[in-house]
């Protein structure tokens, strides 16, 4: 499916505006190897950061990952619409919908943080079966929802395996 399109403009003048910000993950997008991996680190530290500021129940986390992402598939799809390509490499708003769904469902010690960042990697670029046919999806959520689906492989990894090791990955 084509999306209507624009004159190609460089990536980096996206940033000129808020969903420019959000689709390229605060520039992370542009770095010039592995975007997407760098965008995933840094949406750890971000979920990292959230959890030590706010001490946030899960409810509350749960209210902020939801609330993150209509703007991750709105921004995701403005900025493909600008740059003229479906699923450009710079955009990384899904990489951080994706990454914060696993940190969502992972117990809150650095091993398991390191595990979710790994696991969900893996499913991101391997894209086991359905993935890949999420990408069909129009705009935006094209973007995204293979992201959400890594993000489900691997948090259903990480529950199994805090299931079945409970104190295994629960260091300080």
């Amino acid at each position: 499916m084509s999306i209507p399109t624009q004159p190609r403009i460089e990536p980096r003048t996206l940033l000129r505006h808020p969903a420019g910000w959000l689709a390229l993950g605060l520039g992370s997008g542009l770095a010039p190897l592995a975007p997407g991996t760098v965008a995933s680190a840094l949406a750890v530290l971000l979920w990292i950061g959230f959890l030590a500021l706010a001490a946030p129940a899960w409810p509350l986390q749960a209210a902020v990952f939801a609330l993150a992402l209509a703007p991750c598939i709105v921004a995701s799809g403005w900025a493909a619409r600008r740059l003229g390509r479906k699923d450009p490499g710079c955009i990384v708003a899904d990489e951080f919908a994706g990454q914060w769904l696993v940190l969502l469902l992972t117990p809150p010690a650095w091993p398991w943080w390191l595990a979710a960042f790994v696991l969900f990697r893996i499913f991101d670029i391997g894209k086991p079966w359905p993935m890949r046919r999420l990408e069909r999806l129009p705009g935006g959520l094209g973007i995204v929802a293979d992201d959400l689906a890594a993000g489900v492989y691997a948090a259903a990894l990480i529950v199994l395996a805090a299931w079945l090791w409970p104190p295994a990955l629960s260091l300080p």
